[in-house]
């Protein structure tokens, strides 16, 4: 009985999810873009998309489908131009990241954007991957340098604990291009949680415990006088161990 009524729950909150994101994408993201400076706008989407994810964190918490343990969640906070690596074990971590780095963003595919739900949200405040090499170098950079944090998944899709997957360098790249410190993030959790091939509805009879830990900064300059193919693969190879 638990069981069906968590997962009752997990599927409320996804449709409770969606219904928030359409408020976003076809009233309060236009209201600033009609409203809002062009020059404060992207701040003010993506406070927008912090708070009412930060929210929906919080809701999970307090229906107590998930408990989110952070070991330095005030530094997360407080970051400003950074690159965050992260694992990606489950289908929210975006959610719960963003939730709790504030004035940050994330690379999306362009066939997001073919989303009429989350079209608008991604092209007013997220980064599209698929693009020209150079083209990408400067739009991260012009977001770094503006006090924004980029949030990365270097495996590219969600994978389960131990795979050994290959990384993707984009957070390397990125890095050294932009001089930006890059903060390791591993996410895991005690039970499978909205993993890839893994139903909805899966959720446990339990509170899941969703752990965030932040790792020590990587910075570019310790790389200097290093060929850039060479800092990338040092770089990434730092980045597999701690996440």
């Amino acid at each position: 009985m638990i069981r069906l009524c968590r997962s009752f729950l997990i599927l409320f909150c996804f449709v409770f999810f969606g219904f928030g994101a359409g408020v976003i994408s076809f009233f309060i993201f236009p209201y600033i873009t009609l409203t809002v400076p062009v020059e404060k706008r992207k701040f003010a989407y993506a406070e927008v998309i912090h708070s009412s994810w930060k929210f929906f964190k919080n809701f999970l918490q307090k229906i107590k489908l998930i408990k989110v343990n952070c070991n330095d969640e005030e530094r997360l906070a407080n970051l400003s131009g950074k690159i965050i690596v992260a694992s990606h074990p489950t289908f929210i971590d975006i959610v719960i990241l963003i939730g709790l780095i504030p004035n940050s963003t994330c690379l999306a595919k362009k066939d997001t954007l073919k989303n009429p739900l989350f079209h608008n949200i991604v092209k007013s405040i997220y980064i599209i991957n698929d693009i020209d090499l150079e083209d990408f170098k400067a739009e991260t950079d012009k977001f770094l340098k503006q006090g924004f944090n980029i949030i990365i998944f270097p495996t590219g899709t969600r994978t389960k604990p131990d795979e050994d997957v290959k990384l993707h360098k984009g957070s390397a790249v990125i890095s050294l291009h932009s001089n930006a410190g890059i903060v390791p993030v591993k996410i895991t959790t005690d039970y499978p949680f909205l993993q890839k091939q893994q139903p909805i509805y899966d959720i446990g009879d339990r509170i899941i415990n969703y752990n965030v830990e932040v790792k020590e900064e990587i910075l570019p300059q310790n790389f200097a006088g290093v060929s850039d193919i060479k800092a990338r693969k040092e770089i990434m190879d730092i980045i597999k161990q701690e996440i």
